[in-house]
This record gives structure tokens, C-alpha cells and sequence, in this order.
């Protein structure tokens, strides 16, 4: 690192105020919510643990007033990566800031020392285990500090999904460092872990500032598991070719093979997860925030914290273990605030591996009573009839009045169905086959498949063979999937695949309750037309026939006034745009447009065909 040009230039922490500070060093005319406030409360000498969304500004809440008030700021960071951009991006507004980590040589780190020491930094950021070294905090206690900021503070927490144990040792600060403000932030944190980041960084006494948990530029969209790869393929082919985004899959098999299968398929996709060689994980992501257009398939190890702002899509081809990893995975896209996507698809292996990964880990009942709980509410999300985003920020005790018509159950309303004789028939034929088998065979012996196995268990003679004929084996694999998902029955946890009965299963089993299963959407073609930047155009400026689009608006109007809702409830203004384009002249056209789905498609399919046939009569 070169210190000559940071000794001559001129300190940036002079004294002046914040908003001076904000305009002529960052370029911006005022503050976001809620940054002014904090920013106010450290300069006055104060703590203070801050819950922001990605996207909503953290970084300032702790520049500012580093450079406000005299002495370094000293950063703690968690990712070697993050920090090198952070200090890049400072170092071109003028900041003096600079980092200590383990990529640099011995002359580079004493260099880095001496200005600390000598007062000639604004910042410097430091990983957790490098600040706690004896070293490091001596050279603390000699230099002038005017404030600490803990960034991605719910690592702290060992109910987090992100724990790292070096940050359990941040509470030093509070003993050896008393009159220095310190600063704890996350996008991520229900009040458990909240109050854990509170008692363990010694900030029982801080101001708490929570912003709003709702990220409104992305929409939410969760669907069954059918065929991962080709789901993967035609969401990225129709909505999001040419742009960054981020894969995240289960192991590190399925992110090099998901990788692998993207590149064949022309994407620049790269894999990230600790298997690979550190300088191989260097590249990878240097890449993925350097260049545009570029995929990364990862594993949970990549994405803390990541600086990018233009990711237009986080897909999912594997489960989360909670909402917290869930929304703070898919709040790495579209942190500029244009509109991005969250899309992701489960399936019952999914619910079936975690709960089998839970029950056998090694750690004791409470925590498995804890993480139980966190799986089962994501597990919630996935299945939920409503608005998705409600569920999600009322998980993090945000509320949302309306729902936000830019999630999947909101754009499609999902169907549901009496299932109260699938279920029982599901339950019993669980049962009367041993609780021994998994939800494949369970399926063949519902649907009266003789296949060898079952022949020798003499499985086709129990009464629950071929009893499930009227349903196809996706239909079953999706009540099994609900079931499972909603503790009805629960993965052996010797493994092995098998599910067995729970004791919330009896009334059901009993017919004593009605159940109500949700339908599973009906895949089909996305016609994968227009490419990802006239998609993010204004709609005004790609529509060619103003007549034709006044036409659709004023039948999506009509519609939604007899319905009493919104006109985007009926059709957002993309899939009206799509249909204008593409002038389906048939249902089943119409029904390859995205965003029609089937019961939308017999509600007002005929409308729009209407509409269409009068167009073309002019």
C-alpha cells in the first residue's frame, strides 16, 4: 500500500459537521432515515446498535463520524475481500484509510501501524481475529481512536447463521477501550439475536436503531422443485440474461456442477465455496464484483457483506436453514434499488436433509429446540398462501399493512384444495408400510406400482395399495412435501430417507381436521424474449403501439374495478407489456406469458383475448 500520497494529502477528519462531511466528501445532499440520528449519537460519544436493511446505507453510519470526530476509526470486518474494496472506494473520495489483514507482507502491515500511530489515518479496518491479538490492541491503546464499528455484528450471536467465534472476543473493547464510542451494525436480526448482540458487545446500554426490515425493489418468488437445472436455466434465459447474480446451492458438489452446467450453456459462471483453492476464491469473486454479467454458484461461504450494488437476481436451488439466512442472502440483490428478483425452488429432499442435518449435529436441546423453530418458520414462508413479504418482515417484528403486490402469492394467488382424504390416505399408507420407506416408494405403493421391491415387502396386498390413483406422483409428492414442511411427519433421523409419523399427525390421520394443501403451480415455457436492460427501461419507452397498450390498461382497469382491487393485482405492467408484444391469439398461448398464471388465465383469459381480437379488427 502506498502511504506517500495519504501522509501529504490533507486529513479529512478536521472537526466539521456531518453534513458537511456528507456533501463534500460523499457527494450526497442529505441523510437516509435514520443515519443522521446515529451519526449524531456517536459524535456526541455515544453507543449504538443499528439494524439496517442491505442497501439502506450502514457504511456512512460510521464514516461520517470517523471523519467528524478526531482520530482513527478502527472497522471491524469479517471479510478479507470487502474490506480491500472498502478502502479502495474511501481512498477515491480522499479518505485516509487503509487495513490490516493477513494477505499483506511484514513492510506493508508496519507501514499500515506507523500511520495508525502517527495519526495519519481516517479509518482502518481490521478482521476480528487481527484485532485481538495482543499486538494489535497495544498499538490501539497508543494510538488515537475516535470510534469502533463492529460491521455484520450478528456473527456474534451463536444462534446466527453466520457465528464466528472470534467475534465473542469483541467485549474487549468495552473493557480496554471505556470512553470510545463504539457502533455494533447488521441487515440481519430477530430480537433474539438482537438482544444476544447487545449482551455479548457489552451494548446493553446502547441507543437500538431499527430501520425497516422491507426491501421493495425485490420480488420474492419461492416454487416447487421439479427440474432445478432447466427451472435455473429458463428463470435466468427470460428475465435476467446478461446479468450478475448469485447461485446458492447446499454443497460444494452441487456448486461445482451447477457451475459447470451454466458455462456450457454460454453464462460466465464461476463456483465459490471452501473447498477450492484460497487463490482460486480470490479470483472467483474479484471477478464477480469487477466484471459485469458474471454468475456466482456458492455455497453459504460466499456473499457476506459483498459490495455490489447492480445483482439483479439471488436464486436458490437449495433450502436455507432459517429466514435470517434467507433474507440476508437474497438482500445482496439490487442494493442500487432497481427492481431485482429473490427466486428460489424447494422441494421435499430439501425439508428432509436439513431436518436430518438438525437432528443429527452435536449440539444439545435447546439449540436444536431453537434452530427447529427457525427452520420451521422458513419452511412457513415457502408454503404460505399470502403475501410472502408480510410473512417475512413480520418475522423480524416489521410490519407491513398491505400486501406488496411484487411477490409471487401476491402476482399469482396460489390455489389450494381439500386434502383431507390425500392426507389421511399419505399418513396411513406411512403407517401400514412400517414407517420405513421414503416418499418415492411411498408413491408407488399409493399408486399401485408392482414393481419387485414392493412385491417382496408384500406392500401390494396392505390396503393403501393403488389407493392413490386420482392423483399423479408430483400431486403426491407435494402433499408428502407439506407434510413434512409442517411437522406432520418427520425424516428418520438414523437417515436413510424414511419418514415416520409425528404426534401432530393424529387429528389429521383421524379425519378429525380438514386440511387444505396448497396446489403447486403448473411449469411451463418462458418465452425468454427482450434482453435484461430494455427490461429495466421505463415501460413508456418500449411501447410502439400507444393505442394497443391504452387498450390492455383499460381492460386490466375494467377488470380490477369489478374485482374492488389495484389494477396491477389483475396483470403487472410487464405481463401486459409481454402480451402487447407478443399478441397471443389462444389460451394456451397466453398462458406462456410469465406472470399468467392458471387461474388468472380462466378469470380473465377471454378478456384479453377480446381485447387482442380488437385490435387486430382495426
Amino acid at each position: 500500500m502506498d502511504f506517500e500520497q495519504l501522509t501529504t494529502d490533507r486529513p479529512v477528519s478536521t472537526g466539521r459537521d456531518p453534513e458537511t462531511v456528507l456533501h463534500q466528501v460523499f457527494g450526497y445532499e442529505r441523510f437516509r432515515p435514520l443515519q443522521g440520528d446515529i451519526i449524531q449519537e456517536l459524535v456526541a460519544g455515544r453507543d449504538a446498535l443499528v439494524l439496517m436493511p442491505t442497501g439502506g446505507g450502514k457504511s456512512l453510519c460510521y464514516q461520517v463520524p470517523a471523519l467528524v470526530r478526531p482520530g482513527t476509526g478502527v472497522v471491524i470486518s469479517p471479510l478479507i475481500a470487502l474490506m480491500q474494496d472498502q478502502v479502495a472506494a474511501l481512498r477515491e473520495l480522499g479518505v485516509r484509510a487503509a487495513f490490516l489483514n493477513s494477505t499483506m507482507d511484514f513492510q506493508q502491515a508496519r507501514d499500515t501501524e506507523n500511520a495508525l500511530m502517527t495519526g495519519e489515518l481516517d479509518l482502518l479496518y481490521c478482521a476480528p481475529e487481527r484485532l485481538i491479538q495482543p499486538r494489535t490492541l497495544d498499538l490501539l491503546r497508543q494510538a488515537s481512536v475516535s470510534l469502533f464499528a463492529i460491521d455484520e455484528a450478528h456473527c456474534v450471536s451463536q444462534w446466527g447463521h453466520d457465528f464466528r467465534s472470534d467475534y465473542l472476543q469483541l467485549d474487549v473493547l468495552a473493557r480496554e477501550f471505556p470512553g470510545i464510542p463504539r457502533i455494533a451494525l447488521t441487515a440481519t436480526a430477530d430480537e433474539r439475536t438482537r438482544q444476544e448482540i447487545a449482551e455479548r458487545l457489552s451494548l446493553t446500554a446502547a441507543r437500538h436503531f431499527i430501520s425497516g426490515f422491507d426491501r421493495p425493489n425485490i420480488q420474492y418468488r419461492i416454487t416447487a422443485k421439479t427440474n432445478a437445472n432447466k427451472q435455473l436455466l429458463d428463470f435466468i434465459k427470460a428475465e435476467h440474461p446478461g446479468d450478475a447474480g448469485i447461485v446458492y446451492c447446499l454443497s460444494r458438489n452441487k456448486v461445482d456442477a451447477t457451475a459447470k452446467m451454466l458455462a456450457e450453456k454460454g453464462f460466465t459462471a464461476l463456483p465459490y465455496h471452501a473447498g477450492l483453492p484460497a487463490h482460486e476464491r480470490a479470483t472467483n469473486q474479484e471477478r464477480f464484483l469487477r466484471e459485469d454479467g458474471v454468475i456466482i454458484v456458492a455455497t453459504i461461504a460466499f456473499g457476506m457483506g459483498i459490495d455490489k450494488p447492480d445483482v439483479r437476481f439471488v436464486a436458490h436451488l437449495d433450502l436455507p436453514k432459517s429466514l435470517e439466512a434467507y433474507y440476508q442472502e437474497t438482500g445482496r440483490a439490487g442494493r442500487d434499488g432497481k427492481p431485482s428478483t429473490a427466486w428460489m425452488v424447494y422441494g421435499l429432499q430439501d425439508v428432509i436433509k436439513l431436518r436430518q442435518m438438525l437432528e443429527g449435529s452435536m449440539g444439545n436441546d435447546q439449540f436444536k429446540r431453537v434452530e427447529r423453530q427457525k427452520l420451521d418458520a422458513m419452511l412457513g414462508l415457502c408454503e404460505i398462501t399470502s403475501c410472502r413479504r408480510q410473512a417475512l418482515l413480520r418475522y423480524f417484528g416489521d410490519q407491513l399493512e398491505q400486501p406488496c403486490g411484487n411477490c409471487d402469492t401476491c402476482l399469482t394467488p396460489p390455489e389450494t384444495w381439500d386434502g383431507t382424504v390425500a392426507v389421511q390416505k399419505a399418513l396411513s399408507c406411512v403407517y401400514r408400510t412400517g414407517q420405513r420407506f421414503g416418499v418415492t416408494y411411498l408413491i408407488d405403493v399409493l399408486r399401485g406400482v408392482e414393481n419387485e421391491r414392493i412385491l417382496q415387502a408384500g406392500h401390494h396386498q396392505i390396503s393403501t395399495f393403488g389407493i392413490g390413483n386420482d392423483l399423479s406422483a408430483a400431486d403426491w409428492k407435494s402433499v408428502f412435501r407439506q407434510l413434512v414442511a409442517n411437522g406432520f411427519l418427520r425424516a428418520d433421523p438414523e437417515g436413510y430417507g424414511a419418514l415416520q409419523l409425528t404426534e401432530e399427525c393424529r387429528p389429521l390421520l383421524r379425519g378429525e381436521e380438514t386440511t387444505l394443501l396448497r396446489k403447486d403451480p403448473v411449469s411451463r415455457k418462458t418465452s425468454g424474449r427482450g434482453d435484461s436492460t430494455s427490461r429495466r427501461q421505463a415501460f413508456r419507452d418500449q411501447i410502439t403501439d400507444q393505442p394497443g397498450w391504452d387498450a390492455l390498461r383499460a381492460c386490466r382497469k375494467e377488470l380490477a374495478d369489478q374485482q374492488g382491487v389495484p389494477p396491477y393485482v389483475i396483470f403487472h405492467d410487464a405481463t401486459l407489456f409481454e402480451i402487447l408484444e407478443r399478441r397471443p391469439r389462444t389460451l394456451d398461448e397466453l398462458a406462456e406469458i410469465n406472470g399468467v398464471g392458471r387461474a388468472k388465465l380462466e378469470k380473465y383469459g377471454d378478456s384479453f383475448l377480446a381485447a387482442l381480437a380488437g385490435l387486430e379488427a382495426r
